[in-house]
């Protein structure tokens, strides 16, 4: 699968920071720069307007209407991209690109970069404790609000729900720049649980690509593209610094040892 797009570096190194956090491995906070990363992320966001998808390696009557970009003008209220910029061990300049968490229920799209979880072990996982939590979600709903039965079934979805995140949360691996690899709730920082969609965003799919396969990160930008989110905290087109809550919680081991030459 093509990911790796070799592009050749123009313009200016941008010394805004896009993404940091506190690593916990070193003591020391780690961040990243837009870079060179701005211009491409300007590009990836004129070839969406222009292809109105996102499955750009098909033609165009192979497309899949389940990967345009309309998508995201409806109910779905929009989704963070990114783009990373870095440079392979032969010293070719290339970008990496990314989707925040699924597109359209997908998590695999060729051209873009895989997730930090594993998907099948994921879905395999999930399906039948997901339609268990559904069931007594139905007899909660038959059951007299106030009465002790109903109570006792709301305590014990939510205790195979919290079971379910726990077990799911193990299987994201989770890369840094110094080749070490370990399970998302040992990199965590910060006190509380681990929020829902932790190593889903953008900058956290990119960073972990590129960790994988020894490429050095050059800039990062992440970007909002569709209709304006219901906080209105996002805006079509506008581009914005990776979430502290989640992304901020792990970014610090991820870019451990980016700096090295």
């Amino acid at each position: 699968m093509k990911v790796f797009e070799p592009v050749e570096i123009k313009g200016n190194f941008e010394p805004r920071i896009s993404c940091k956090g506190l690593c916990e491995r070193c003591g020391k906070e780690h961040g990243m720069a837009v870079g060179y990363a701005a211009e491409h992320a300007r590009r990836l966001l004129a070839t969406l307007d222009e292809k109105k998808r996102i499955d750009f390696l098909v033609p165009d009557e192979e497309a899949a209407p389940r990967f345009s970009t309309e998508y995201l003008f409806g109910n779905a209220r929009g989704q963070m991209f990114g783009v990373l910029v870095c440079r392979d061990k032969d010293g070719r300049t290339g970008v990496l690109k990314a989707f925040s968490g699924q597109y359209n229920g997908v998590w695999r799209v060729p051209g873009w970069v895989p997730p930090l979880v594993d998907v099948d072990a994921f879905k395999r996982m999930s399906f039948g404790v997901e339609r268990f939590i559904k069931r007594l979600g139905r007899e909660i709903d038959k059951l007299p609000k106030g009465s002790s039965d109903r109570a006792s079934l709301i305590e014990k979805r939510k205790a195979v729900s919290q079971a379910l995140m726990k077990d799911i949360h193990a299987l994201y691996r989770i890369p840094n720049f110094r080749r070490e690899l370990k399970p998302l709730p040992e990199v965590v920082t910060g006190t509380g649980g681990i929020p829902t969609g932790t190593g889903d965003c953008c900058a956290p799919k990119l960073l972990g690509y590129a960790a994988r396969h020894s490429l050095k990160p050059l800039g990062l930008v992440e970007f909002f593209y569709g209709r304006e989110n219901k906080s209105k905290s996002k805006k079509h087109g506008g581009m914005y610094m990776s979430c502290k809550d989640k992304c901020g919680r792990i970014l610090g081991y991820m870019l451990c040892g980016a700096g090295k030459k």
